[in-house]
């Protein structure tokens, strides 16, 4: 019975928790927070899911193979903000001096390159909480 209540309020409550962790991330040049907090919320609510239902549920949502292939790319992401910083003659992750767009301050496409970077962070602090659950939780049924 207990388990129906928990899986019930899971199921309403984690599209929330994802959709407010991804406002994080998104608005995380204009506001507190970014792509380390967001990502964390949006992870633990993935980590909420499997632990509600059984991890073969969490798996059909995100698989330790897709958190891991999310992971690689959020770095990819952060790795190559910063190229595009040094082929434009600039140091490694400079925003407005390497010739990016600065926008109009106060606004979700401004910034520069800042709102890519954190978009970045958010996808491997995300995958990485996934993907730390799926090892750790992997490494105690192995044991069993």
């Amino acid at each position: 019975m207990e388990d129906q209540i928990v899986r019930m309020i899971c199921r309403v409550i984690v599209p929330f928790i994802q959709i407010y962790g991804m406002f994080i991330i998104i608005f995380g040049h204009l506001s507190p927070g970014g792509g380390f907090a967001g990502g964390a919320i949006a992870g633990a609510s993935m980590v909420l899911f499997a632990l509600s239902f059984n991890l073969q549920a969490g798996s059909k949502k995100i698989s330790e193979e897709s958190a891991s292939l999310l992971e690689s790319g959020g770095a990819l992401v952060f790795v190559l903000a910063g190229v595009v910083a040094l082929v434009l003659g600039a140091n490694y992750l400079t925003n407005l001096e390497a010739g990016f767009p600065a926008g109009t301050p106060g606004r979700l496409f401004s910034a520069g390159v800042i709102p890519v970077i954190t978009l970045g962070l958010g996808l491997k602090v995300t995958s990485s909480i996934v993907t730390l659950f799926y090892h750790l939780i992997g490494g105690e049924e192995e044991e069993h």
